[in-house]
Formats: C-alpha cells, sequence, structure tokens
C-alpha cells in the first residue's frame, strides 16, 4: 500500500503537466508565452483543467499519506507528509477558485480590470501551496542526509531555490512561473520515485536519529 501511494506522487506531477500541455496547444487562442497553465480553467473547455486540479490534489494527497507510512520512523516524517498534504488541498482550491482572464484568453480583448477576489483566492492558493511544497523539500533534504544520501540532500535544498526564482521571474515573464512550478511538480515525482525505492527496506539505515 505504501509504495502504491507513492506511485501517486511520481504520477501527480507529470498528470498535471501533461494534460495542461495537451490543452495548452489545442486550446485557441492560448500561448504559453503569455498564458498561465490556471487560465485553462476558463472558457467551454474549462471542465478538463478543473478536473485535472482536482486529480492532481488527489494524488498528491494520497503521495502524503505514503511519505508518512514511509517515513515515519526518520527525520521528516512529520512534516514533509503534511507540507505535501498541504500542497495537495491547494490544487482543490484551484479546482474550485479559477484564475482572471487575461492575455487574450479565454478570449481576445477578455482582461480582468482588477484582480477579483476568485483570482485573489487562486493566487493565495497556489502560493501557500509552492511553498508548501518547498518547505516540503528542505525537510526531505534533512532526511536524506539522515541516510547519508549526500546528493539527494543537497538537490532537495536547491530545487526550492529554482521553484521560487521562477515565481520570482513571473513578474517579468510568465513562462518563469510555468517553469517554476513544472520544477516542483517533477521533483515531487522524483522523490516520490525515490522514498518508494526504500520504502519498507532497511538496506540504507538512517546515520540519526
Amino acid at each position: 500500500m505504501t509504495r502504491l501511494l507513492l506511485a501517486c506522487g511520481i504520477a501527480a506531477g507529470p498528470w498535471f503537466l501533461g494534460v495542461a500541455l495537451v490543452q495548452g496547444l489545442t486550446r485557441e487562442p492560448f500561448d504559453f508565452t503569455r498564458n498561465a497553465i490556471s487560465q485553462l480553467s476558463l472558457g467551454e473547455l474549462g471542465w478538463i483543467q478543473v478536473a485535472s486540479f482536482v486529480v492532481t490534489a488527489c494524488l498528491a494527497v494520497a503521495a502524503s499519506i505514503g511519505l508518512r507510512r514511509a517515513l515515519q520512523n526518520g527525520p521528516g516524517g512529520t512534516w514533509a507528509p503534511r507540507l505535501v498534504a498541504v500542497f495537495g488541498a491547494s490544487f482543490l482550491v484551484s479546482a474550485f477558485f479559477s484564475a482572471d482572464p487575461g492575455a487574450g484568453f479565454p478570449e481576445a480583448g477578455d482582461q480582468a480590470a482588477v484582480l477579483s477576489t476568485t483570482g485573489a483566492v487562486h493566487m493565495a492558493g497556489a502560493m501557500i501551496g509552492f511553498l508548501s511544497l518547498c518547505a516540503a523539500f528542505v525537510v526531505m533534504g534533512r532526511h536524506f542526509a539522515a541516510r547519508g544520501e549526500r546528493g539527494w540532500a543537497i538537490a532537495c535544498r536547491l530545487v526550492p531555490v529554482g521553484v521560487l526564482a521562477g515565481f520570482a521571474g513571473s513578474s517579468v515573464a510568465v513562462p518563469a512561473f510555468t517553469a517554476g512550478a513544472g520544477l516542483g511538480l517533477i521533483w515531487l515525482a522524483v522523490v516520490s520515485a525515490r522514498v518508494r525505492a526504500f520504502a519498507g527496506s532497511a538496506a540504507t539505515p538512517y546515520l540519526i536519529k
């Protein structure tokens, strides 16, 4: 069961990014250079992106349970799962509170004059979610360090820097935000796969308790 739950963490990022990629390439006038993935929840076919948010939320929460089961006896076993669960919950917020239209999507000239309440909740949820994910990676860095896996520990501390740099760059270019979010989602898949590989195994003992 633990390995199955962690497999959900492996699937969450590729699922979300894959669905977004297909939609972004087929829904006019969406443009990855101008529009955020969240805007795909707008328009006649917006239900597809809403469903993708819900599925991703479920996968991430399942992954958090898998992490709790796999890490319960080691460093990070308390907070990493909780933070990933918050990240998953943020996708439910994004599903029910849509981003505002803009940059020509869903229709040319359809631009919100000011940030709506729904749009503000969407943005706040996304920010809290990805900050929680970044914090989870930092906590996982401690976990990997305790296992003597120095490379993984360093990577878990560097990836959040890349995610936050992408968010910071979003004020200049929308693709920067997309890249930052994508990095976080892919690293969740990578970390889930790594934990799944040693779940239930004592082959690599902790160096500290």
